[in-house]
């Protein structure tokens, strides 16, 4: 099946990317959550608008993310969330509790470019990977505390 992808999807592309893949993984994963549409005549003409629109939020320079990269290394990032006994919590860390700490420490990062890993459910440091370029990765050290 052909798509247009809308949002990035890892190991797949890009938005205004047109991939071709499996009908199953289109009609239950990708249409589903709006990370894609069919393709068609008149949607490829909005392939150039997604593009100009990624290219507005992306960081183009080499140079630029990896001071991105050292600022978002240089100090923790803490995240205040309601724990029980033994510093369990009630639910897990989201990557947009993540995001807002860090556009709060100064930086912005979009959520979608940050890679949790396991769910974070306990109290305690822990390390997240944020894609700053293709290229670059910066490993954030976060420190989940718990709500007073």
């Amino acid at each position: 099946m052909k798509l247009i992808l809308t949002h990035e999807v890892s190991n797949l592309g890009n938005p205004g990317d047109i991939v071709e893949v499996k009908g199953g993984y289109a009609r239950n994963y990708l249409l589903p959550r709006n990370y894609a549409i069919v393709w068609s005549k008149g949607a490829a003409k909005q392939v150039e608008s997604i593009q100009k629109a990624r290219d507005a939020r992306a960081v183009h320079d080499l140079e630029t993310a990896q001071s991105i990269k050292a600022s978002l290394e240089a100090k923790p990032v803490s995240v205040q969330v309601n724990a029980g006994e033994g510093g369990r919590l009630f639910g897990a860390v989201t990557v947009s509790d993540i995001a807002a700490a860090i556009e709060a420490g100064g930086a912005s990062v979009d959520k979608r470019r940050i890679d949790v890993g396991n769910p974070i459910k306990s109290l305690g440091s822990h390390q997240v990977s944020v894609r700053v370029h293709p290229e670059v990765v910066a490993t954030v050290n976060l420190n989940v505390i718990a709500a007073k």
